[in-house]
Protein backbone atom coordinates (compact mmCIF):
# COMPACT_ATOMS: atom_id res chain seq x y z
CA UNK A 1 0.00 0.00 0.00
CA UNK A 2 1.19 3.51 -0.73
CA UNK A 3 1.94 6.40 1.88
CA UNK A 4 -1.03 7.93 0.13
CA UNK A 5 -3.16 5.10 1.11
CA UNK A 6 -1.83 4.46 4.51
CA UNK A 7 -2.08 8.11 5.44
CA UNK A 8 -6.21 7.60 6.04
CA UNK A 9 -6.37 3.77 5.88
CA UNK A 10 -6.70 3.19 9.66
CA UNK A 11 -9.52 5.14 9.88
CA UNK A 12 -11.67 3.49 7.30
CA UNK A 13 -10.24 -0.51 7.51
CA UNK A 14 -13.77 -1.28 8.62
CA UNK A 15 -15.89 -0.32 6.35
CA UNK A 16 -13.50 -2.33 3.59
CA UNK A 17 -12.97 -6.06 2.75
CA UNK A 18 -9.40 -6.11 3.31
CA UNK A 19 -7.46 -7.42 -0.12
CA UNK A 20 -10.13 -6.52 -2.07
CA UNK A 21 -9.16 -4.49 -5.45
CA UNK A 22 -12.37 -2.22 -4.88
CA UNK A 23 -11.30 -1.69 -1.00
CA UNK A 24 -7.43 -1.02 -2.18
CA UNK A 25 -9.08 1.58 -4.40
CA UNK A 26 -11.17 3.30 -1.87
CA UNK A 27 -8.15 3.37 0.10
CA UNK A 28 -6.08 5.22 -2.74
CA UNK A 29 -9.57 7.57 -3.61
CA UNK A 30 -9.68 8.80 0.66
CA UNK A 31 -6.17 9.32 0.65
CA UNK A 32 -5.74 11.54 -2.94
CA UNK A 33 -8.51 13.66 -1.76
CA UNK A 34 -6.85 14.67 1.54
CA UNK A 35 -3.58 14.78 -0.55
CA UNK A 36 -4.57 17.04 -3.79
CA UNK A 37 -4.99 20.13 -1.51
CA UNK A 38 -1.73 20.10 -1.12
CA UNK A 39 -1.51 20.25 -5.33
CA UNK A 40 0.02 22.26 -7.73
CA UNK A 41 2.55 22.53 -4.55
CA UNK A 42 3.68 19.22 -4.02
CA UNK A 43 4.03 18.80 -7.47
CA UNK A 44 6.11 21.55 -7.89
CA UNK A 45 8.19 20.10 -5.00
CA UNK A 46 8.60 17.01 -6.72
CA UNK A 47 7.12 14.98 -4.00
CA UNK A 48 5.37 12.89 -5.28
CA UNK A 49 7.41 9.02 -6.03
CA UNK A 50 7.14 6.24 -8.18
CA UNK A 51 5.70 4.66 -4.94
CA UNK A 52 2.20 6.75 -5.53
CA UNK A 53 2.01 5.52 -9.13
CA UNK A 54 -0.23 2.04 -8.64
CA UNK A 55 -2.42 4.61 -5.95
CA UNK A 56 -3.19 7.23 -7.76
CA UNK A 57 -4.03 4.72 -11.34
CA UNK A 58 -6.60 3.09 -8.96
CA UNK A 59 -7.77 6.47 -8.17
CA UNK A 60 -7.90 7.90 -11.43
CA UNK A 61 -10.35 4.97 -12.93
CA UNK A 62 -12.82 5.29 -9.91
CA UNK A 63 -12.95 8.72 -11.67
CA UNK A 64 -11.53 10.96 -8.74
CA UNK A 65 -10.69 14.19 -11.19
CA UNK A 66 -7.87 14.77 -8.36
CA UNK A 67 -6.22 11.61 -9.51
CA UNK A 68 -6.72 12.08 -12.98
CA UNK A 69 -4.88 15.14 -12.97
CA UNK A 70 -1.81 13.88 -10.98
CA UNK A 71 -1.93 11.14 -13.73
CA UNK A 72 -1.80 13.77 -16.82
CA UNK A 73 0.62 15.57 -15.03
CA UNK A 74 2.88 12.51 -14.82
CA UNK A 75 2.58 11.84 -18.37
CA UNK A 76 2.85 15.45 -19.34
CA UNK A 77 6.04 15.90 -17.40
CA UNK A 78 7.62 12.08 -17.04
CA UNK A 79 6.79 11.81 -13.00
CA UNK A 80 6.26 8.56 -11.32
CA UNK A 81 8.40 6.95 -13.52
CA UNK A 82 6.13 7.53 -16.60
CA UNK A 83 8.07 8.31 -19.89
CA UNK A 84 6.26 11.66 -21.40
CA UNK A 85 3.63 11.14 -23.45
CA UNK A 86 1.25 14.20 -24.43
CA UNK A 87 -1.35 12.25 -25.89
CA UNK A 88 -2.17 10.26 -22.51
CA UNK A 89 -1.51 13.69 -20.63
CA UNK A 90 -4.32 14.90 -22.64
CA UNK A 91 -6.60 12.18 -21.94
CA UNK A 92 -6.48 12.08 -18.27
CA UNK A 93 -6.32 15.91 -18.04
CA UNK A 94 -9.01 16.55 -20.33
CA UNK A 95 -10.97 13.89 -17.80
CA UNK A 96 -10.26 16.24 -14.85
CA UNK A 97 -11.19 19.10 -16.66
CA UNK A 98 -14.65 17.72 -17.90
CA UNK A 99 -15.34 17.32 -14.43
CA UNK A 100 -14.63 20.76 -12.98
CA UNK A 101 -10.98 20.16 -11.98
CA UNK A 102 -9.25 24.14 -12.07
CA UNK A 103 -6.31 23.29 -12.35
CA UNK A 104 -6.55 20.60 -15.03
CA UNK A 105 -8.55 22.91 -17.10
CA UNK A 106 -5.32 25.40 -16.57
CA UNK A 107 -2.76 23.12 -17.82
CA UNK A 108 -5.07 22.03 -20.46
CA UNK A 109 -5.68 25.47 -21.98
CA UNK A 110 -2.23 25.83 -22.23
CA UNK A 111 -1.66 22.71 -24.15
CA UNK A 112 -4.35 24.08 -26.77
CA UNK A 113 -1.98 27.08 -26.86
CA UNK A 114 0.94 25.06 -26.98
CA UNK A 115 -0.41 23.30 -29.47
CA UNK A 116 1.01 19.66 -26.93
CA UNK A 117 -0.93 16.50 -27.41
CA UNK A 118 -3.56 18.16 -29.38
CA UNK A 119 -3.71 20.54 -32.18
CA UNK A 120 -2.86 24.00 -31.07
CA UNK A 121 -6.53 25.80 -30.61
CA UNK A 122 -6.20 29.26 -29.06
CA UNK A 123 -9.84 29.30 -29.06
CA UNK A 124 -10.02 25.90 -26.90
CA UNK A 125 -7.62 27.16 -24.61
CA UNK A 126 -9.69 30.14 -24.21
CA UNK A 127 -12.83 27.97 -23.07
CA UNK A 128 -10.74 26.21 -20.54
CA UNK A 129 -8.94 29.10 -18.71
CA UNK A 130 -12.49 30.30 -18.66
CA UNK A 131 -13.98 27.76 -16.84
CA UNK A 132 -10.88 27.67 -14.57
CA UNK A 133 -10.85 31.32 -14.01
CA UNK A 134 -15.00 31.05 -12.85
CA UNK A 135 -13.52 28.45 -10.67
CA UNK A 136 -11.19 30.58 -8.77
CA UNK A 137 -7.65 29.64 -10.35
CA UNK A 138 -5.60 33.33 -10.68
CA UNK A 139 -3.40 31.95 -13.50
CA UNK A 140 -6.38 31.70 -15.05
CA UNK A 141 -8.00 34.40 -14.72
CA UNK A 142 -4.43 35.94 -15.79
CA UNK A 143 -3.99 33.95 -18.43
CA UNK A 144 -8.09 34.66 -19.83
CA UNK A 145 -7.27 38.23 -19.27
CA UNK A 146 -4.27 38.22 -21.28
CA UNK A 147 -6.13 36.77 -24.64
CA UNK A 148 -8.92 39.30 -24.24
CA UNK A 149 -6.15 42.00 -24.30
CA UNK A 150 -4.34 40.56 -26.83
CA UNK A 151 -7.63 39.45 -28.67
CA UNK A 152 -6.16 36.14 -28.71
CA UNK A 153 -8.58 32.79 -29.19
CA UNK A 154 -11.38 35.64 -28.63
CA UNK A 155 -12.62 38.84 -29.12
CA UNK A 156 -10.48 41.93 -27.71
CA UNK A 157 -11.91 43.12 -25.13
CA UNK A 158 -10.01 45.39 -22.75
CA UNK A 159 -13.18 45.96 -20.34
CA UNK A 160 -13.83 42.10 -19.58
CA UNK A 161 -9.65 41.68 -19.65
CA UNK A 162 -9.35 44.32 -16.79
CA UNK A 163 -12.30 42.45 -14.77
CA UNK A 164 -10.54 39.32 -15.30
CA UNK A 165 -6.71 40.71 -14.50
CA UNK A 166 -8.41 42.28 -11.38
CA UNK A 167 -9.54 39.36 -10.17
CA UNK A 168 -6.15 37.84 -10.53
CA UNK A 169 -4.70 40.96 -9.24
CA UNK A 170 -6.43 40.40 -6.00
CA UNK A 171 -5.36 37.06 -4.62
CA UNK A 172 -1.67 37.82 -5.05
CA UNK A 173 -0.97 37.03 -8.95
CA UNK A 174 1.95 39.51 -9.49
CA UNK A 175 2.33 39.29 -13.53
CA UNK A 176 -2.24 40.28 -13.12
CA UNK A 177 -0.72 43.26 -10.74
CA UNK A 178 1.49 44.66 -13.31
CA UNK A 179 -0.51 44.39 -16.37
CA UNK A 180 -3.10 46.32 -14.18
CA UNK A 181 -1.09 48.63 -12.89
CA UNK A 182 0.10 49.44 -16.77
CA UNK A 183 -3.48 49.69 -18.02
CA UNK A 184 -4.58 52.25 -15.34
CA UNK A 185 -1.16 54.36 -16.36
CA UNK A 186 -2.44 54.50 -19.55
CA UNK A 187 -6.21 54.34 -19.33
CA UNK A 188 -6.78 51.36 -21.32
CA UNK A 189 -9.85 49.22 -20.52
CA UNK A 190 -10.04 51.27 -17.72
CA UNK A 191 -10.62 55.25 -16.56
CA UNK A 192 -6.99 56.43 -16.28
CA UNK A 193 -5.81 56.47 -12.72
CA UNK A 194 -2.71 57.20 -11.03
CA UNK A 195 -3.03 56.37 -8.08
CA UNK A 196 -4.30 52.61 -8.97
CA UNK A 197 -1.87 52.47 -11.46
CA UNK A 198 0.90 53.02 -8.63
CA UNK A 199 -1.04 50.84 -6.00
CA UNK A 200 -1.06 48.17 -7.98
CA UNK A 201 2.94 48.39 -9.65
CA UNK A 202 3.95 48.96 -6.57
CA UNK A 203 2.58 45.22 -5.39
CA UNK A 204 3.39 44.08 -8.23
CA UNK A 205 7.12 45.36 -7.41
CA UNK A 206 7.22 44.19 -3.57
CA UNK A 207 7.51 40.86 -5.37
CA UNK A 208 10.04 41.06 -7.78
CA UNK A 209 8.01 41.58 -10.98
CA UNK A 210 10.63 43.18 -12.65
CA UNK A 211 8.77 44.76 -15.52
CA UNK A 212 6.77 46.75 -12.85
CA UNK A 213 10.08 48.12 -11.11
CA UNK A 214 11.31 48.90 -14.46
CA UNK A 215 7.76 51.08 -14.94
CA UNK A 216 7.54 52.47 -12.05
CA UNK A 217 10.97 53.81 -12.22
CA UNK A 218 10.22 55.53 -15.74
CA UNK A 219 7.26 56.90 -14.34
CA UNK A 220 9.19 58.34 -11.09
CA UNK A 221 12.28 59.28 -13.40
CA UNK A 222 10.56 60.94 -16.81
CA UNK A 223 6.44 61.46 -15.40
CA UNK A 224 3.73 60.93 -17.21
CA UNK A 225 5.60 62.97 -20.96
CA UNK A 226 6.80 59.36 -21.26
CA UNK A 227 3.77 57.48 -20.77
CA UNK A 228 3.69 54.24 -22.94
CA UNK A 229 1.24 54.03 -25.88
CA UNK A 230 0.23 50.81 -25.61
CA UNK A 231 -3.42 51.16 -26.09
CA UNK A 232 -3.01 52.36 -29.57
CA UNK A 233 -3.60 49.54 -32.28
CA UNK A 234 -0.63 48.33 -34.22
CA UNK A 235 -1.80 50.20 -37.25
CA UNK A 236 -1.56 53.31 -35.54
CA UNK A 237 1.68 52.64 -34.09
CA UNK A 238 3.25 51.30 -37.43
CA UNK A 239 2.29 54.64 -38.87
CA UNK A 240 3.84 56.90 -36.17
CA UNK A 241 6.82 54.84 -35.99
CA UNK A 242 7.17 55.00 -40.23
CA UNK A 243 6.54 58.37 -39.53
CA UNK A 244 10.14 58.71 -37.46
CA UNK A 245 8.12 58.95 -33.84
CA UNK A 246 10.94 57.49 -31.84
CA UNK A 247 8.38 56.78 -28.85
CA UNK A 248 6.15 54.52 -31.52
CA UNK A 249 8.93 52.55 -32.71
CA UNK A 250 10.48 51.73 -29.19
CA UNK A 251 6.81 50.61 -28.46
CA UNK A 252 6.41 48.95 -31.45
CA UNK A 253 9.57 47.11 -30.80
CA UNK A 254 8.69 45.85 -27.75
CA UNK A 255 5.46 44.28 -29.14
CA UNK A 256 7.27 42.30 -31.75
CA UNK A 257 9.63 41.49 -29.00
CA UNK A 258 7.30 39.81 -26.75
CA UNK A 259 4.51 38.88 -29.02
CA UNK A 260 2.04 41.16 -27.24
CA UNK A 261 -1.16 42.80 -27.62
CA UNK A 262 -1.86 42.91 -31.22
CA UNK A 263 1.43 41.86 -33.25
CA UNK A 264 2.92 38.19 -33.32
CA UNK A 265 6.13 38.05 -32.20
CA UNK A 266 8.59 38.58 -34.50
CA UNK A 267 12.51 38.91 -33.52
CA UNK A 268 14.00 40.57 -36.42
CA UNK A 269 10.84 43.46 -36.78
CA UNK A 270 11.41 43.81 -32.77
CA UNK A 271 15.38 44.72 -33.61
CA UNK A 272 14.94 46.74 -36.05
CA UNK A 273 11.80 49.36 -34.55
CA UNK A 274 14.49 49.13 -31.14
CA UNK A 275 17.41 50.07 -33.62
CA UNK A 276 15.17 52.88 -35.12
CA UNK A 277 14.38 54.23 -31.91
CA UNK A 278 17.55 54.33 -30.51
CA UNK A 279 18.88 56.07 -33.19
CA UNK A 280 15.73 58.65 -32.82
CA UNK A 281 17.12 59.04 -29.70
CA UNK A 282 15.08 56.93 -27.68
CA UNK A 283 16.90 55.86 -24.54
CA UNK A 284 14.92 53.48 -23.42
CA UNK A 285 15.04 51.48 -26.44
CA UNK A 286 19.11 52.37 -25.94
CA UNK A 287 19.06 50.48 -22.67
CA UNK A 288 17.02 47.58 -24.60
CA UNK A 289 19.54 46.93 -27.09
CA UNK A 290 22.64 46.93 -24.69
CA UNK A 291 20.41 44.00 -22.49
CA UNK A 292 19.71 42.01 -26.35
CA UNK A 293 23.40 42.26 -27.32
CA UNK A 294 24.70 41.68 -24.10
CA UNK A 295 22.71 38.61 -23.63
CA UNK A 296 22.42 37.70 -27.41
CA UNK A 297 18.58 37.76 -27.56
CA UNK A 298 16.54 37.47 -30.56
CA UNK A 299 18.56 35.51 -32.70
CA UNK A 300 21.52 38.14 -32.07
CA UNK A 301 25.17 36.77 -31.25
CA UNK A 302 26.28 38.26 -27.96
CA UNK A 303 28.60 41.40 -28.81
CA UNK A 304 30.03 43.13 -25.36
CA UNK A 305 31.48 45.73 -27.52
CA UNK A 306 27.99 46.63 -29.01
CA UNK A 307 26.17 46.19 -25.68
CA UNK A 308 28.72 48.33 -23.84
CA UNK A 309 28.19 51.22 -26.73
CA UNK A 310 24.57 50.97 -26.48
CA UNK A 311 25.03 51.01 -22.22
CA UNK A 312 26.90 54.19 -22.71
CA UNK A 313 24.90 55.99 -25.27
CA UNK A 314 21.73 55.64 -22.56
CA UNK A 315 23.46 56.64 -19.80
CA UNK A 316 25.00 59.81 -21.32
CA UNK A 317 23.20 63.50 -20.83
CA UNK A 318 19.75 63.92 -23.27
Amino acid sequence: MTHIARRLAPRRAGRLRPGSGRSRARLAIIGIGAWLALVPPLWAAGTAGVQDLSAIRSAAREENPGAQLLLGLGYLEGRYGLHRNPSRAVYWLRRAARDGQPYAQLKLGELYTKGIGVPADPAHAVYWWRRSARAGNAQAQLRLGEALLAGRGTTRDPQAAARWLTRAARQGNAVAQYQLGKMYHEGYGVPQDAARSTDWLSRAAAQGQSDAVKLLHLMEEAGQESALTFQQSAEVLERRARAGDARAQYELGLRYESGAWDVPRDPARAVRWLRAAARNGNRHAMAALAHIYDRGLLGITPDPQRAAYWHRKAAAPH
